[in-house]
């Protein structure tokens, strides 16, 4: 079935003037369909993209001397604006230069380019759009000042889309408060973006899925407050998660091996060291592109994150809980008293770091000072 220029594009979701090249190319080698018995992908672009005698493909002979576009100023654009295409960019690329590339060599040009980026670096991200959240595999000792057993320094790292600038902080561990509480943190470092992206830990996601994943109602709360949204990323995808794992092996590589020779006594003391590093990490120049992560965060990302909320987010958690025949409920290994007369009931707890609050059929029944202890009452 013969079909036209634009039927071939619309089908093959490429440009007009990419088929009309294409057809020309296999004109001048002489190739038809069907191809010829025994040819590969390989041995038909060998056809299609031969060079001459002088190592130049044919194409590239004819563009010579053109004006060369600013591929990283194309990129900026498409990263800072949703909706530019190729075709605008080029178009207006053809008004500033009149002689210069045809659409379709540009488009090549423009995809070599890229392809001499990391991976990171080659998606493309909108400015102030995607907050990239994990934890690194690797943690950092916190010794006890008695001698007592070191306990581990958890990194949680998060990461913007648009310009890799990064942040960093240890926590005691990766429980909903730390989570939470790091979240927050970063967004005062940053500005608020409109998507945070965590991959599927149970700290932040009740139910992997790939397409509607269940979110911890704490997490969700928490993104609502802030006005995100949360989009995990799909199991068995990294590349969803290219960015947070290219920040996390940053992190480790830059500031947890350049801290392994240093004794560590509190949180506190470790993130004060974190910091200085990551101020560091942020200035240290691109391999493959101008400017640093600090940089591009002031040209791209900073201006298009917005401002924190009036009031900070009230860090609390909700669970379930039954209430013993003592008439105490049990929660995060401590005990808390409720009225008598609600034995065998379901009630709900809402904690926050400093109190824990008892509620049944939506009236709070009970309000007491949280315990940090193991097994303890509340003394009720």
């Amino acid at each position: 079935m013969s079909l036209s220029h634009r039927q071939i594009a619309r089908s093959c979701d490429i440009g007009l003037g990419t088929v009309h090249d294409y057809l020309q190319r296999a004109e001048a080698a002489g190739v038809k369909w069907p191809l010829p018995e025994g040819w590969d992908d390989q041995r038909l672009e060998s056809a299609l993209f031969a060079v001459n005698q002088s190592g130049t493909p044919p194409r590239a002979k004819e563009e010579a001397g053109k004006a060369t576009p600013d591929f990283a100023k194309i990129q900026e654009q498409r990263q800072q604006h949703r909706h530019p295409t190729l075709q605008l960019l080029w178009e207006e690329y053809r008004q500033a230069n009149p002689d210069g590339l045809q659409y379709s060599w540009f488009c090549e040009l423009y995809r070599q380019w890229r392809n001499k980026l990391d991976v990171v670096l080659r998606q493309e991200y909108i400015a102030g759009e995607k907050m990239f959240v994990d934890w690194a595999g690797a943690t950092i000792p916190i010794y006890d000042r008695e001698g007592g057993a070191a306990q581990e320094g958890h990194l949680f790292v998060a990461v913007l889309g648009a310009s890799s600038y990064t942040y960093a902080e240890v926590t005691s561990d990766e429980q909903m408060e730390n989570w939470l509480g790091a979240h927050m943190r970063a967004f005062e470092f940053y500005g608020v973006p409109k998507l945070i992206v965590p991959d599927n830990a149970k700290t932040g996601v009740s139910r992997a899925c790939r397409y509607d994943p269940d979110l911890n109602p704490t997490y969700q709360e928490m993104a609502l407050h802030y006005g995100v949204r949360v989009v995990p990323t799909r199991p068995y995808k990294p590349r969803d998660k290219a960015k947070a794992e290219s920040g996390v092996l940053l992190i480790e590589r830059w500031i947890i091996a350049a801290l392994r020779h240093r004794r560590f006594f509190s949180v506190m003391e470790a993130n004060q060291a974190v910091r200085q590093l990551l101020e560091r990490v942020n200035q240290k120049p691109f391999r493959k592109r101008p400017g640093s992560r600090a940089s591009l965060f002031t040209e791209l990302d900073q201006p298009a994150l917005r401002a924190l909320p009036s009031e900070r987010f009230d860090m609390s958690q909700w669970t379930r809980a039954k209430v013993n025949i003592d008439y105490h409920v049990a929660f995060d290994t401590n005990f808390y008293s409720v009225p008598y007369n609600l034995v065998h009931e379901v009630v709900e707890v809402r904690s926050t770091p400093t109190t824990v609050e008892i509620l049944h059929k939506g009236q709070r029944v009970a309000s007491h000072l949280r315990s940090r202890g193991q097994g303890s009452g509340d003394g009720a």
